[in-house]
């Protein structure tokens, strides 16, 4: 069967500390949620791959699925899943893993969780520790050929030690996503830039640098022009999962072929929707009118 992306990731249940120190508890989260309800707003045919615990609210896949979002991939564990402390700690987000549940290891899926008749256009490996997405990226370049379009957002910080691990994951995928809150290298914040340019070798060609409601920056390799993108919304109510709505646009973009400004404009809309609720309402109550709407209202047809 034939998508447009496969996206590989974690299904979680976050308790959220924001900067004022109100909390929004029991939440429904996760890269995979958040971009399972991105897709079908720009049309993308799209399946999930993922770990769900028996506390991860069944509601919320059933919402997948009435927007069209395949879930044959999501298994099942026997008993609590991944849960997490998020924490905002000023233009940093921490993430802490609750004891209790299973490990991120344990709730995160691997390539014999995919169903064997999906053949994506494109796949995102979603935040994961590091050595299962090395041997995920490795496995899906064998399976589905260079034709894939390949995509990774981090999770573990880039520091001066794991350098060279990062290089070598990135050079095996087309699209990388970093936010801040993985930047760790010395001056990297203040020069990512030459931090970031590092990592270009093998097949990656773009690298989006996410700086929050700062927006970011697109490096291409090769050098030539970078692309900065400023962050838009109507209102804000909650940023958990801006960065996964972003990167779903952006893949959209990339899927259906426009021009790189375009698919960051895309990213840009995608984000804006995702904050205007708590947690994933605002995904919840957008639709693929809002977002084209929004999309020509912004930036022009």
């Amino acid at each position: 069967m034939q998508l447009d992306l496969m996206i590989l990731g974690n299904l979680i249940v976050d308790d959220i500390v924001y900067e004022d120190g109100s909390t929004l508890m029991g939440q429904a989260g996760g890269a995979a949620l958040y971009m399972g309800l991105t897709a079908p707003l720009w049309g993308l045919k799209t399946g999930i791959v993922s770990v769900a615990g028996t506390d991860f609210p069944v509601e919320m896949l059933t919402h997948l699925r009435e927007r069209g979002v395949d879930s044959t991939g999501v298994r099942e564990l026997p008993g609590p899943g991944l849960r997490t402390w998020l924490l905002y700690d000023g233009d940093v987000r921490r993430v802490v893993h609750r004891r209790g549940g299973a490990t991120h290891l344990e709730a995160s899926p691997d390539l014999e969780d995919v169903p064997d008749e999906w053949e994506p256009k494109a796949t995102h490996l979603a935040p994961m520790p590091m050595d299962l997405q090395w041997k995920q990226s490795r496995r899906l370049r064998d399976r589905f050929g260079d034709n894939v379009v390949l995509s990774l957002d981090p999770f573990e910080p880039m520091t001066e030690q794991d350098l060279h691990a990062w290089q070598r994951r990135a050079s095996v995928f087309d699209l990388h996503f970093v936010s801040e809150d993985e930047m760790a290298l010395g001056g990297g914040r203040a020069n990512p830039i030459a931090a970031l340019g590092s990592l270009f070798s093998g097949r990656l060609d773009t690298l989006f640098y996410k700086q929050g409601s700062k927006g970011g920056l697109a490096l291409f390799c090769g050098g030539g022009q970078n692309l900065a993108w400023l962050a838009r919304a109507d209102r804000v109510v909650d940023t958990t999962g801006a960065g996964d709505a972003f990167a779903t646009g952006v893949l959209a973009g990339r899927i259906k072929g426009v021009p790189r400004l375009r698919a960051m404009e895309m990213g840009v809309v995608s984000a804006s929707l995702a904050i205007e609720g708590q947690g994933v309402t605002g995904l919840l109550e957008a639709t693929a009118g809002k977002a084209c709407n929004r999309l020509v209202d912004w930036f022009g047809p």
